[in-house]
């Protein structure tokens, strides 16, 4: 079993790390770098795991304006290698959720994760949310310091049946 890291780190960025060349782009669900990474994602989940969400039961025009946004991140070679979006969860409410946070391994720990959620919640912001959800593994370390840090606070699941495996989590945004 490992714990590794969906969100691929757990610290803001230094300035070094904003300077980087990493792109991000927004794609459609089923894009197919998009899918490449929420399939990674899906393997790391199932490896520490033992079970996942299958990333074909997801609504592809749930990251999709109005409703959502999906990012890829890429390296000045093409290659993707993160990636993350939001969705709406409560339109009325004006919530929405963060899901598909995901860093290749060899790209963790130098701020993607904080730019790519960082960029999530500046979008979810402009588009009406004031609230964000999300949920991680219980074993996903790094991601859980990752929403600390970037000022989540800890909530009971709002998804019946994964209290023992996930953690949740909301932030207030400002408007």
């Amino acid at each position: 079993m490992t714990t590794s890291s969906e969100a691929g780190d757990d610290r803001a960025p230094s300035r070094d790390d904003t300077a980087a060349p990493i792109e991000l782009r927004p794609r459609r669900y089923d894009d197919h770098d998009a899918q490449l990474l929420v399939k990674a994602l899906y393997a790391e989940q199932l490896d520490t795991y033992s079970f996942a969400d299958s990333p074909d039961l997801e609504t592809v025009d749930d990251y999709a304006e109005p409703s959502g946004l999906l990012l890829v991140a890429y390296t000045p070679s093409g290659q993707p290698v993160g990636c993350g979006g939001y969705r709406t969860y409560d339109k009325d409410a004006r919530v929405a959720e963060v899901r598909k946070m995901f860093v290749s391994p060899e790209y963790r720990s130098h701020g993607l994760g904080w730019r790519i959620l960082s960029e999530l919640e500046q979008q979810a912001t402009a588009h009406g949310a004031r609230k964000i959800l999300l949920e991680t593994g219980a074993l996903n370390y790094a991601a859980i310091r990752l929403y600390i840090a970037a000022g989540y606070e800890p909530i009971p699941p709002y998804v019946p049946g994964r209290g023992e495996t996930n953690r949740a989590f909301r932030k207030t945004l400002d408007a």
